[in-house]
């Protein structure tokens, strides 16, 4: 079960007053001293009123026969008698019980929480209501939106435009109890549309829902994603609907451009589109590209698709074989590079803000489509200028939705889009700024002024820049100045400013115009860097015919072991020759599938 955060439980407790609760029962309460009220107990017969509130600290207690007491939840899972988790989900309701002549249940079997569902729904609003449910839950619970900001899409526009929700194990709380008839037939009628277990538990409890909505706005699919990441082994992050895959994220976008970008999983697109690329959608994993993707891309007349999948081995090896599928139905294809071993969520959280960081990989993809065509080569220069007009519009920090080059192609039996758009180069270094870029040391002169920054390579977001400064100046001696701060905060290059100002004999505002010129120096390395970092690594070396047939002359040579053997001894290494042998194997099969 999903724990109920500590915070929720006391802010609870301050706003439900135990006094008016207890007055909802019917019981009189009468001023008891100067800060308690007394009334009758309604556990036991009490011709003596020995029911002693305290509202200033939010309990109660039974001085007679009961000898029991306690909090607001104390109170209503003794008087309805329910678990703590029901009794919390009452409070958060303000539900309050009225009289007091029902008499005391042991158990309650009667939830006082309206339920979302109704036998005479049919199986497509048994899935909605579900829906619906589990958004409104998602809006309410500081566990599921702290995951969502953890992860860098707590956008309240992505949460209401995708409804989604979270389960949160409170849907059971809402449904008359398995033993009735009612209660046994709504969860038979959902265990068959997988949402509920035949063990009797929710199937996405403790998840991230989210729903893919067909054209008619009918739920085809749930994917779940569970927010705690330390789960009792065999457990699952990610949960399906029984059965395949069916329908498209988000396929409402696909009629808006010509390119898509296609990422691995929900976190990844999510990302995406709350940085401003609405032209994005996911497959259900490395392995999950279905029919029902494809015939969206063609319905939709989609050219380009750009696979963002999951830069590790598994990612590159479905990216590979999925632009295959995509290349042989005509639509091209380009990857985008992550460093190794991030994906889109982990690298949009990591390199700050995502809407620069993310556009910089767009515009970096990599073509895989091979060899020309003569359509390519007329629509060049048109295609130059798209990108150069896209790329501004890309790194514009005044345009809240980005896009993609789209560059209408005719079709053609063998189509060949041109390649994606590359990332402009950064702008120039300012030419009245002296600068010497000495190894990771930056030097700038300003007059008598020097200054030495280091800690340049360590800055890989555009929203921060904590450098290593010394400033030193000619004529006062030995006096320096060495501070270690974020010249992207105000603050702290301020303190900087006054502090070396002091120390070096000058003037504050001789100090500040030489951090303003610094500033803009540094983010145009900054740029460069971070760019350099994400740029692409040279193409793969292609072999020749020629050197394709003499890479298999030596493969297929019966006396190949012999002839690597000789090799090791040319190069020094003798009387080790089965060593060299398995290390030779290890590692020249490292990339391989399944690697010797």
């Amino acid at each position: 079960m999903a724990r109920i955060p500590q915070e929720e439980v006391e802010r609870v407790k301050h706003e439900v007053r135990i006094e008016d609760l207890v007055r909802a029962r019917g019981i009189e309460l009468k001023k008891h001293g100067t800060k308690d009220l007394i009334g009758k107990c309604p556990f036991h017969e009490d011709d003596h009123p020995s029911l002693v509130i305290t509202p200033e600290k939010g309990l109660w207690h039974c001085m007679g026969a009961c000898q029991i007491g306690g909090d607001v939840f104390a109170w209503v899972m003794k008087t309805e008698g329910v678990s703590f988790r029901h009794a919390y989900e009452l409070l958060r309701s303000r539900f309050f019980v009225a009289g007091a002549d029902d008499p005391i249940r042991k158990k309650n079997d009667i939830p006082k929480l309206g339920s979302p569902f109704a036998l005479e729904m049919d199986d497509d609003e048994l899935r909605t209501a579900y829906i619906d449910y589990c958004h409104e839950e998602l809006k309410n619970s500081p566990e599921a939106l702290a995951y969502l900001g953890r992860r860098g899409v707590a956008n309240q526009e992505l949460v209401s435009r995708f409804r989604l929700g979270f389960a949160n194990r409170t849907l059971g709380l809402r449904m008359p109890a398995v033993t009735r008839k009612d209660g046994a037939a709504i969860r038979g009628r959902l265990q068959n549309l997988g949402l509920y277990r035949s063990t009797g538990h929710e199937h996405f409890v403790g998840s991230i829902v989210v729903p893919i909505f067909d054209e008619e706005g009918r739920v085809t699919e749930i994917y779940g994603r569970k927010v705690t990441e330390r789960l009792t082994k065999g457990l699952a992050h990610h949960l399906y609907l029984p059965g395949p895959h069916r329908g498209v994220w988000n396929a409402e976008a696909l009629g808006e451009s010509k390119e898509v970008i296609l990422c691995e999983a929900f976190l990844d697109a999510a990302s995406f589109w709350c940085a401003g690329f609405r032209n994005v959608t996911w497959s259900y994993g490395t392995e999950g590209f279905t029919r029902d993707h494809l015939d969206a891309f063609k319905r939709c007349g989609i050219e380009r698709v750009l696979i963002a999948y999951d830069r590790d081995e598994a990612g590159d090896r479905a990216a590979s074989k999925l632009a295959e599928k995509l290349m042989a139905e005509g639509i091209s294809c380009s990857r985008i590079q992550f460093p190794h071993g991030m994906d889109a969520n982990e690298y949009a959280c990591k390199v700050t803000p995502a809407e620069k960081s993310l556009g910089v990989v767009v515009r970096a993809a990599e073509w895989i489509g091979q060899g020309k065509s003569e359509a390519r080569t007329q629509r060049a220069e048109t295609v130059e200028a798209t990108n150069a007009e896209n790329v501004g519009a890309l790194t514009s920090d005044e345009q809240p939705h980005l896009s993609l080059v789209a560059v209408p192609v005719e079709h053609s039996p063998t189509p060949v889009l041109p390649p994606p758009a590359v990332a402009a180069p950064g702008p120039d270094l300012p030419d009245d700024v002296p600068i010497e870029l000495r190894g990771d040391d930056v030097l700038m002169t300003f007059g008598d002024r020097r200054y030495r920054i280091r800690g340049m390579k360590k800055n890989t977001s555009y929203d921060s820049l904590k450098i290593n400064v010394l400033v030193e100046r000619d004529g006062i001696g030995e006096r320096v100045f060495l501070d270690t701060f974020d010249l992207a905060i105000a603050k702290q290059r301020t303190s900087f400013e006054k502090q070396a100002a002091a120390e070096i004999g000058v003037r504050e505002e001789v100090v500040r115009q030489d951090m303003g010129q610094i500033l803009k120096t540094l983010e145009i390395l900054r740029e460069r860097e971070i760019e350099k970092s994400l740029a692409p690594k040279a193409a793969p070396v292609v072999l020749t015919p020629e050197e394709h047939a003499q890479a298999m002359h030596l493969l297929q040579s019966p006396d190949l072991v012999q002839r690597i053997v000789n090799a090791f001894d040319r190069c020094g290494l003798v009387g080790e020759r089965t060593n060299n042998l398995v290390s030779y194997l290890a590692a020249d099969s490292r990339k391989l599938d399944a690697p010797l």
